[in-house]
């Protein structure tokens, strides 16, 4: 098992809980906001947690959604997930939307908002090219794969039901 890797937190706002995970195994700590706040449907708002780190060098977290805010309010993030920089030392806060077309959702003090995940990153060096090797998925993009009832045509579709058809052809 790997060693956990040290993160630097500083309290913006003295009162505010530090992150934690809810159960062993967790890839993620909860971010809670530290103010109230009121997001009728279709607004967007921005929240602070209260808290900034001090990435190690190489580390990236990321701001991800939680499921339960997006399954039973309708709450998402708008730029998810969003990334917080090993150089940034300012406080982490959270862009979050309500999609519910009917409910306003509201948000007390500490209530969890969001999950940070910290991961290791690589770094990059670009080599600019004429031409890419080749592959097997080539330039196929959005919905190239199909896979679901409501994509249709002949690049997408059911391609389960196409391969079950086709043996039962046979």
């Amino acid at each position: 098992m790997r060693e956990p890797v040290d993160v630097l937190i500083r309290r913006v706002r003295a009162d505010v809980p530090l992150p934690s995970t809810a159960h062993p195994g967790d890839a993620g700590v909860d971010l809670v906001t530290c103010e109230a706040a009121e997001l009728a449907p279709g607004e967007r708002i921005v929240l602070p947690t209260g808290i900034a780190i001090a990435l190690p060098d190489g580390y990236a977290a990321f701001v991800h959604p939680r499921s339960g805010l997006a399954a039973r309010c309708g709450v998402a993030l708008v730029n998810a997930p969003g990334t917080v920089d090993a150089g940034y030392r300012g406080e982490i806060k959270v862009i979050l939307v309500n999609l519910d077309p009917r409910e306003t959702v509201r948000f007390g003090r500490f209530d969890r908002i969001a999950q940070l995940v910290v991961q290791q990153v690589e770094k990059v060096r670009f080599h600019e090219v004429a031409e890419l090797p080749g592959s097997a998925r080539a330039e196929g993009g959005f919905g190239s794969t199909g896979g679901h009832a409501a994509v249709g045509g002949a690049t997408g579709g059911n391609r389960y039901a196409s391969a079950v058809s086709d043996r039962e052809g046979q």
